[in-house]
């Protein structure tokens, strides 16, 4: 089991990138557009500075939904490989098999 405390971190963070999600994407469009001046993207460059780190997509880490662990999370199945192999040798996984050549 991963740390209580990193999970709900991590829970925090998504909470966090929803909030803000809308408002990071107009001020990115205003920043890339060849026709915006070059005081408002400026502007805009500093009220996206200004954002919550935490704000940014890229900080989010998949997490197994079973554990919490954040390494090797298999996206298909948002299950850790330690936890997708358990929980493939019970059959709970349908067409997951062990591979036999």
């Amino acid at each position: 089991m991963a740390k209580t405390s990193m999970v709900e971190r991590e829970r925090r963070r998504e909470k966090i990138v929803k909030r803000y999600a809308q408002k990071r994407a107009q001020l990115k469009e205003l920043i890339r557009n060849p026709r915006t001046s070059p005081e408002e993207r400026a502007a805009a460059q500093a009220k996206f500075q200004a954002m919550p780190r935490d704000a940014s997509a890229s900080r989010l880490r998949k997490r197994c939904a079973i554990t919490g662990r954040s390494r090797g999370v298999y996206r298909k199945f948002g299950l850790s490989r330690v936890k997708i192999r358990e929980v493939a040798f019970r059959g709970e996984i349908p067409g997951l098999t062990k591979a036999s050549w």
